[in-house]
C-alpha cells in the first residue's frame, strides 16, 4: 500500500490524513480535520511519495470523503434501562476509516431531563453524579447531534451488545425528539453492526485470538470482561469513551483474521443476509414442502447451550413483514403441542434481515457445538411433526398472524410502534422543525395534523427550553411530573407493557443499596447526591 497525504498551502503536513490506494484501484479517505465545524483552508494538495500530484478545493474534499465509508464505534451511558422513558447521560463515538485508524472522536454529557427517574444502580455503574449532569447540554441538542453523525453518509455504526439495547435506545431517543428513526439503518449506504454477535462466532470457531474470561467457571462475553482479560485498554469500565475504545481494540484483533472478519460484516448487510438464509438447507420434505432450518447464534441462548440452537423456518410474520420467524427445535416440550398450547409449549424467535441472531448453515463442523442429547431431540421432533403436520400448521399460522397487543393510554414517548410512520405533511413539519429558531419552533409545533407529534413537540420545549416555554404548556407538563413521576399515582408503561418507576423507588432503592451492597467511597457520594436531588424534586 502507497500513502498519499494532504497539504495545506503553507505545505504543513496534516496528520493523520491519508489516502491508501487498493490493488482494485479504489481508494479510502480519513480527514479528521475535514470533520472540524472550524474551516482549515481553502484548498489541499494530493502528496505522493512527497511529490505534489493534485490540488482539491475544500469542497471538493468534502464531496469525496461523503463516498468514503467509515466505522462510527459507539457507546452510551443512560439513567436506566427503560428504552422508552429513560434517557442518555453520556455518548461518546470514535469515527475510524476501514482499517481503524481514527479520524475523530466525540463524547457528549447530557443534562438529566426533569421527567426521569435515575436508577440508583445505574448511577453507581456508570458513575455519573446528578450534579455533573446538570453541565451537560440539553437533550434535544445532544441527540440531534448524534442523529447527524449516525446518518453521515457511508457510515456503519457499531456498538458491542447494541442491538438488544443502545440501538433500540437511540430509536426512541429519535422518536422523542422528533427525528427520523430509521434512516441510520438503510438510507445514503449507512447500515449498523453489533460487535457481541462477532465476538460469539469467533468465541465458538476461531477462539485462539482472545483469551475468554469466566466468572464462576462460565464464560462471559460482556466487554468489560474481554477487555480486562486481554488488557485491551486502561481506565473505568462504563465510562462510554473507556468501551468505545476497548471495542475498537477489539475490532482490530479479531480483523487480523480478515476472511472471517469480512464474513462476519455480510450478517449485517440485509441482502447478503437474506441470501444466506435462503440457501440453508432443508430440513425435511412433506407432501411437496421444503422447510429450511439453521443453527442461530446468540448470547441470549446461553453458554450451557454453546451460546446456539436449531431452528426451524416457519415463515414471515404477517402484520410486520420485516420479521422472519423461526421454530426451535431442540425442546423436548414441542412433541406436547396442542392447537390450544402453541404459547406455553413453543419457543419462536423474531429475526430480521441483517440484525443479530446470526445463522448458521447446519453442517457438521458447526453441529459439533450441540451434545448428542439435543440432536437427538431435533430428530425426534423431525420425526413427530412429519405425524403431526395439522399441529406444525398452526404452530406456523398462530405465529405468522400473532399482533402485539394495543397498550391502551400508551404516553407518546412509548407509542413509536404504535403511533406508525408520519405522513409527509408531518415529516416536512419535523424537518422544520430541526431548522427553525426557538420561536418559530414553537409556531410549527401547533402546526402538526398527528395530535401526538404535537405533543412531542411541546415536551421538546418543557424538558429542553423552558424559560420559552408558555405558561399554560409548563403547568400541564408539570402535572404529568407529579402523576407519573414524582409520586405513585399512575405509572408510565412502556410499549411491552412494563411500568416505569418513580422517586419512591428511587429511595427505596438507594435503601437497598446501602443495606445489601459493598459501595466505594464514590458510590455513596453519588447515592447521597441522588438522594438529595430527588427529595428536592418530590416535595
Amino acid at each position: 500500500m502507497r500513502k498519499f497525504y494532504f497539504r495545506t498551502p503553507d505545505r504543513k503536513k496534516m496528520p493523520e490524513n491519508l489516502w491508501t490506494d487498493n490493488a482494485d484501484g479504489g481508494f479510502r479517505f480519513a480527514t479528521p480535520t475535514l470533520h472540524s465545524p472550524e474551516p482549515i483552508s481553502s484548498s489541499l494538495t494530493w502528496e505522493r511519495d512527497q511529490k505534489p500530484c493534485h490540488s482539491f478545493s475544500y469542497a471538493t474534499c468534502k464531496i469525496m470523503e461523503k463516498k468514503m465509508k467509515s466505522y462510527l464505534f459507539y457507546d452510551l451511558e443512560t439513567t436506566g434501562l427503560n428504552i422508552c422513558f429513560d434517557q442518555i447521560l453520556q455518548f461518546a463515538a470514535i469515527r475510524t476509516d476501514m482499517q481503524f485508524n481514527e479520524i475523530e472522536r466525540y463524547s457528549t454529557f447530557v443534562q438529566l431531563r426533569p421527567d426521569v427517574v435515575y436508577s440508583a444502580q445505574a448511577n453507581i455503574t456508570n458513575r455519573i453524579s446528578v450534579p455533573d449532569t446538570m453541565n451537560g447540554i440539553c437533550e434535544f441538542e445532544a441527540v440531534t447531534k448524534i442523529h447527524t453523525l449516525f446518518n453521515q453518509p457511508n457510515t456503519i455504526s457499531i456498538g458491542y451488545n447494541s442491538f438488544n439495547f443502545d440501538d433500540k435506545f437511540l430509536r426512541f431517543s429519535f422518536h422523542r425528539n422528533l427525528l427520523p428513526v430509521y434512516t441510520h439503518q438503510f438510507k445514503n449506504g449507512c447500515y449498523r453492526m453489533d460487535m457481541l454477535p462477532v465476538v460469539t462466532m469467533y468465541y465458538l470457531f476461531q477462539n485462539n485470538v482472545l483469551k475468554w474470561p469466566e466468572i464462576n467457571g462460565k464464560p462471559t462475553l460482556k466487554l468489560e470482561h474481554v477487555s480486562r482479560e486481554n488488557q485491551l485498554v486502561t481506565g473505568q469500565a462504563h465510562d462510554a469513551l473507556v468501551d468505545v475504545e476497548a471495542t475498537i481494540e477489539l475490532a482490530k484483533i479479531l480483523a487480523k483474521e480478515q476472511k472471517m472478519w469480512n464474513y462476519l460484516i455480510g450478517y449485517f448487510i440485509k441482502n447478503e443476509d437474506k441470501k444466506r438464509i435462503t440457501n440453508l438447507p432443508y430440513f425435511f420434505d412433506h407432501d411437496g414442502r421444503k422447510e429450511i432450518w439453521g443453527l442461530m447464534v446468540g448470547t441470549n441462548y446461553g453458554s450451557e447451550q454453546k451460546y446456539q440452537i436449531p431452528v426451524l423456518y416457519i415463515g414471515d410474520s404477517v402484520p410486520y413483514s420485516n420479521q422472519t420467524l423461526w421454530l426451535r427445535l431442540d425442546l423436548p416440550d414441542l412433541r406436547e403441542t396442542t392447537t390450544e398450547t402453541i404459547p406455553e409449549k413453543t419457543w419462536v424467535v423474531r429475526k430480521k434481515y441483517g440484525e443479530s441472531n446470526l445463522l448458521l448453515a447446519p453442517e457438521n463442523r458447526f453441529l459439533k457445538n450441540l451434545d448428542e442429547e439435543r440432536l437427538a431431540c431435533v430428530e425426534k421432533n423431525k420425526n413427530w411433526f412429519r405425524k403431526h403436520d395439522d399441529i406444525l400448521q398452526d404452530i406456523i399460522r398462530y405465529y405468522r398472524e400473532y399482533e402485539y397487543p394495543i397498550i391502551p393510554d400508551l404516553d407518546v414517548d412509548a407509542a413509536l410502534y404504535q403511533m406508525g410512520f408520519p405522513d409527509k405533511t408531518d415529516e416536512s413539519l419535523c424537518r422544520d422543525f430541526h431548522t427553525a429558531s426557538l420561536s418559530d419552533k414553537l409556531k410549527l409545533a401547533d402546526r402538526f395534523t398527528n395530535p401526538e407529534m404535537k405533543r412531542l413537540a411541546i415536551r421538546i420545549f418543557c424538558r429542553n427550553y423552558p424559560s420559552y416555554t408558555p405558561k399554560v404548556f409548563l403547568e400541564k407538563f408539570e402535572r404529568h411530573l407529579y402523576d407519573h413521576i414524582y409520586d405513585d399515582k399512575k405509572a408510565l408503561i412502556d410499549y411491552r407493557g412494563k411500568p416505569y418507576g418513580n422517586f419512591k423507588d428511587v429511595l427505596a432503592e438507594i435503601m437497598d443499596i446501602r443495606e445489601n451492597q459493598n459501595v466505594d467511597n464514590k458510590q455513596k457520594q453519588l447515592l447521597n447526591d441522588l438522594e438529595s436531588y430527588v427529595k428536592s424534586k418530590a416535595r
